[in-house]
């Protein structure tokens, strides 16, 4: 329990700070899969999402806390019904706050006004570590924080696993996004069980048909569960969206505006001819 403690009374802007240093660092001096132009005006960009949620985040992570503490405080949810000691309960809450989320992003690719600011995610057409912060703030406090207020109602998950689940979560979401080589045994060792970065590259897919799988966040095996894995050698991959695929549509300022102007998804032959195949 001390040492549970010691971790989440770190900032955890330290451990975003310590993450992006160490692998930002790793992927300028080591031999990487994908060679990208502009990395200073990249990370920029990034930053500035960051930034913005942090800001915003001062007021709303207050609101989230208490409404979970709220509904500990009234016995809400279905772990109050059973009898579980610490530990249990709080690995099977990370476990739920994981699996709700999966489900909150399979839906941002599904509903239209989810996925317009879901997608300024998925804009980076040359991701890396600092990809982590591309997120459109209002998707994280509103669609997010509301799931993680909606979890804890449901299951009686409480704020320290809520915790637990983030700084596992950062963790994985760095290397995860990293622009760096990773031995292929883990896929089918740590990756039978969890989420690994070439599950995630798969993910960020350039076609729809590859970006509208691997939805977990650090347990594959809901997407192995729910069948929406696929796989697709590193080789292969094609990052981004076509339609955001010009130098001004990566900025922060079009991307902030991007979830209210119409913008057409481009859709490849090859997608259309996929989607035919599975039918």
């Amino acid at each position: 329990m001390e040492i549970l403690n010691t971790l989440l009374e770190i900032n955890p802007n330290y451990i975003v700070i310590g993450l992006l240093f160490l692998l930002f660092f790793l992927e300028q001096v080591l031999k990487t899969p994908f060679v990208f132009k502009k990395r200073g005006q990249h990370l920029f960009q990034n930053i500035l999402f960051q930034i913005t949620l942090v800001i915003l985040n001062i007021v709303f992570i207050t609101i989230v806390v208490n409404s979970i503490d709220w509904l500990n405080n009234n016995q809400i949810g279905l772990l109050y019904l059973i009898e579980l000691p610490f530990w249990a309960k709080l690995l099977i809450s990370v476990a739920l706050y994981d699996v709700t989320t999966y489900w909150i992003h399979r839906a941002s690719h599904k509903v239209p006004i989810l996925w317009r600011l879901h997608r300024v995610h998925h804009s980076d057409t040359s991701m890396d570590s600092s990809s982590v912060f591309r997120f459109h703030p209002l998707e994280l406090i509103l669609i997010y924080q509301t799931g993680n207020i909606v979890t804890a109602a449901l299951f009686g998950t409480d704020v320290i696993a809520m915790a637990l689940y983030y700084f596992i979560l950062y963790i994985f979401f760095f290397f995860e996004h990293s622009n760096l080589n990773y031995p292929n045994w883990i896929n089918s060792t740590l990756g039978l069980i969890f989420v690994m970065p070439n599950h995630h590259r798969v993910h960020h897919h350039q076609e729809q048909y590859y970006t509208d799988s691997n939805f977990a966040d650090i347990f594959i095996i809901w997407d192995r569960i729910f069948g929406t894995f696929k796989e697709l050698p590193v080789e292969k991959m094609n990052y981004g969206l076509k339609e955001f695929d010009e130098e001004k549509k990566q900025t922060f300022l079009y991307l902030m505006k991007s979830p209210f102007i119409n913008i057409e998804r481009k859709v490849s032959e090859r997608i259309e001819k996929i989607d035919d195949n599975s039918e």
